[in-house]
C-alpha cells in the first residue's frame, strides 16, 4: 500500500520521462475484516454472503484482499470452530478466487489456551498478477517471497510471519481473560514496506458503571490496551515502518458527559438492589410533562427517549463527548468524523436506521494510521472536498456496526479506504460513488489509478518497456 504513493511519484520524476500521452492503468487492492464470524456460519446466510462477496471480488478484481477477523468461531467458538473451517476452505476452492494463486490464512483458534487465544484471523489473497510482494518473516528478520498456499491455525505462537499477542491478564477487567489482543504482518511492495494490524480492544460491559466516572474505568483500559499495541509495533526489535491499524476498536463516548448533556433539566431515580446496595438502574424523568421518562440506564440498557439526535446533523453534537483519541493525537492519525455514531445499530432488516437501545451511540469503527502513513496518502494541496471519511448504507440496516469510509486523492492517485460495518459497501471514485453489497464486518478497499511506469514496479515490465520507448 505504501509504496503506491509518494515513493513512487518521486521515482516518476528521476526517469524524467514525457508520459501525458499514456493511458492510466488500474491497480486496486481491498482489505476485509469481519467482527464476528459467527453470524456467516448458518448456510442460508454463509451462501450469502459468499455470493456477495465474490460479485464484489469479480467486479474489482482487486490485487491484495486482506481478510481481518475479530472472534473467530463466535461465542460459542469450541461448537462453531469447524464451520470457520469449512468458510476458508470454500474461500480458497471457490472459482472467484481461483486467479488468486498466493494465500496465507492465520487463524487463532487455540481456545483451549486461554492465556494466548484472542479470536482473532487474517487472510491474504494475492493475485496472480501481483508479482513484487514480499511478506515478513519476525524470526528471521528479512523479507521473504510469498508463493502458494497455506494456512496456519490453532497455535500462532510459532509461526513466524505474524506476531500474535493477548493483552496481559492484568489488562483485563477484573483480571478476567476474554479474546482481545492484536495481530501484526507487514508486507512489501516494490521498496515499500507497511504493517497492517489487526486489533480488538475491550468493550464497555456495563452502561451503570460507564456512567459514575468521567472518563470511564473502561476508556482507561482501551487506552492502555492500544498504548500497549503501538508500543509494540513501533519497539526496537524491527525497523519502524508505517502502519494501519483498524478493527473493532470499541471506543466509546463519555457516557456521563452525555447523559449530563442529554438530561440536563431531569431529575434522576436511583433504583439499587436490595440484597447488595448496588445501583441496578438510573431513571431520569422531565421535571414537568407529567415526570416522563427521557433516560432509563442500565448495565445493558440505555433507552432515551428521542435516538433522532444521535442522527441530527450527523450527531455533531456528541463529537465534543468521542475523546478517547486525544491521548494518542501525536502516534495516531484520523480524519474529520462527519457522519453519525456507526454503533449500536439494530440487526433487523427493517430497522436499517434504528439504533438498538442496549448502549450509548458510539463511533466504533475507526481507520487510524501512523503520521508516516498518513503522510503516503495526504498531500498538503489536496482540497478538503475531495477527502471522503463516511457511513456508508445509513438507510439499510448492516448489522449493530455501520459501514465507515475513508477516501485519499493524492497527485493523480486514488486511494480509497472503505470499512465495511456490515452487510454492504461503497466504492468512492473521486467523487463518484457506487453502492455495492458484501458480506463481512469491515472492508477497506483501495483503489489506485496511475501511469504505466508505476505499474513497473508492480510486476507489469512489458507495459513499463513500452512507455519506456516514448
Amino acid at each position: 500500500m505504501c509504496c503506491f504513493f509518494h515513493s513512487n511519484l518521486a521515482w516518476f520524476t528521476r526517469l524524467q520521462r514525457p508520459y501525458r500521452d499514456v493511458q492510466p492503468a488500474t491497480f486496486s487492492a481491498c482489505i476485509i475484516w469481519a467482527h464476528s464470524m459467527c453470524t456467516c456460519y448458518p448456510d442460508n446466510l454463509q451462501k450469502t454472503w459468499l455470493r456477495e462477496f465474490y460479485q464484489t471480488v469479480q467486479s474489482h478484481r482487486p490485487h491484495f484482499i486482506a481478510v481481518h477477523c475479530q472472534e473467530v468461531g463466535g461465542k460459542n467458538y469450541e461448537a462453531s470452530m469447524s464451520h470457520v473451517d469449512c468458510f476458508v476452505k470454500e474461500l480458497l476452492s471457490s472459482d472467484a478466487m481461483k486467479e488468486y494463486n498466493r494465500v496465507r490464512v492465520y487463524l487463532d483458534e487455540n481456545y483451549k489456551s486461554q492465556e494466548h487465544f484472542t479470536a482473532l484471523g487474517s487472510c491474504y489473497f494475492l493475485h496472480e498478477s501481483l508479482k513484487n510482494i514480499q511478506q515478513f518473516d519476525f524470526k528471521a528478520k528479512k523479507f521473504k517471497k510469498v508463493v502458494g498456499k497455506e494456512i496456519y491455525s490453532d497455535t500462532l505462537e510459532s509461526t513466524p510471519m505474524l506476531e500474535k499477542e493477548k493483552f496481559p491478564q492484568d489488562y483485563f477487567p477484573e483480571c478476567k481473560w476474554s479474546r482481545k489482543g492484536f495481530i501484526r504482518t507487514r508486507w512489501a511492495l516494490a521498496d515499500c514496506a507497511f504493517d497492517l494490524v489487526n486489533i480488538h480492544l475491550f468493550h464497555d460491559a456495563s452502561n451503570i458503571l460507564a456512567w459514575e466516572k468521567s472518563p470511564s474505568v473502561y476508556s482507561g483500559t482501551r487506552q492502555k490496551a492500544l498504548g500497549f499495541v503501538l508500543d509494540r509495533i513501533t519497539d526496537q526489535r524491527f525497523e519502524k515502518v508505517p502502519y494501519f491499524v483498524f478493527g473493532d476498536f470499541n471506543f466509546r463516548l463519555d457516557t456521563r458527559q452525555v447523559v449530563e448533556s442529554l438530561c440536563s433539566t431531569a431529575t434522576m431515580q436511583t433504583v439499587r438492589l436490595g440484597d447488595t446496595n448496588e445501583v441496578d438502574k438510573l431513571i431520569f424523568r422531565e421535571s414537568e410533562n407529567d415526570r416522563k421518562v427521557v433516560l432509563q440506564l442500565e448495565k445493558k440498557l440505555f433507552n432515551y427517549i428521542n435516538q433522532d439526535v444521535f442522527r441530527e446533523n450527523n450527531g455533531t453534537l456528541f463529537l465534543q463527548f468521542d475523546s478517547e483519541l486525544s491521548c494518542f493525537k501525536e502516534r495516531l492519525h484520523e480524519l474529520e468524523i462527519s457522519f453519525p455514531p456507526s454503533y449500536p445499530y439494530s440487526e433487523d432488516s427493517s430497522q436499517g436506521k434504528q439504533y438498538m437501545n442496549t448502549r450509548c451511540p458510539a463511533w466504533c469503527d475507526r481507520v487510524l494510521m501512523s503520521a508516516t502513513a498518513k503522510d503516503l496518502v495526504l498531500k498538503p494541496e489536496n482540497e478538503e472536498k475531495n477527502l471522503v471519511y463516511d457511513n456508508i448504507g445509513p438507510n439499510v440496516c448492516m448489522g449493530d456496526h455501520k459501514v465507515t469510509s475513508q477516501a485519499y486523492p493524492t497527485s493523480g492517485l486514488c486511494w480509497v479506504v472503505l470499512p465495511v460495518c456490515g452487510y454492504g459497501w461503497l466504492s468512492v471514485y473521486g467523487s463518484v460513488c457506487v453502492k455495492l453489497s458484501t458480506l463481512f464486518h469491515h472492508v477497506l478497499l483501495f483503489q489506485l489509478k496511475t501511469k504505466f511506469a508505476l505499474c513497473w514496479n508492480l510486476g507489469f515490465p512489458d507495459i513499463f518497456n513500452e512507455w519506456n520507448s516514448v
